[in-house]
């Protein structure tokens, strides 16, 4: 394998390649674009209610990990798709098993998100 020397234009490079996905990802994958609603939700009702600083890093945390996953089981499954256009059953077994990592990722969110707002929706429902 070639050694590839390191060049500032290289990593710039890189991160246009970075940035294309995302933009692949919010065009082409429904989910994606629910995801993001939420994490924009997220965004609002935490500046709303003025969450602490590590109720932010756990929002923050968990927005990127349900984005992250969703990138994942985006890519395992356009390369499924590349692999095997027809139905195969460890295709949809793969398949399945990175959906299901994208739903863990979202509950988790959920979580998250239940223990850091509903003190503050109720407080705000109280007053």
């Amino acid at each position: 394998m070639k050694q590839q020397n390191f060049t500032i234009r290289k990593r710039i490079k890189s991160f246009g390649f970075a940035f294309s996905g995302l933009r692949i990802l919010f065009r082409e994958e429904h989910n994606s674009r629910i995801h993001l609603l939420a994490a924009v939700c997220a965004t609002i009702a935490g500046y709303i209610l003025k969450i602490s600083a590590v109720e932010w890093i756990a929002v923050v945390f968990a927005i990127g990990f349900v984005i992250t996953t969703e990138i994942i089981n985006s890519s395992i499954e356009n390369l499924a798709d590349f692999v095997s256009p027809d139905k195969h059953e460890i295709i949809k077994k793969v398949k399945d098993l990175a959906a299901a990592g994208v739903l863990v990722s979202a509950i988790t969110a959920l979580i998250i998100g239940l223990i850091v707002f509903l003190p503050g929706i109720i407080e705000l429902c109280q007053s």
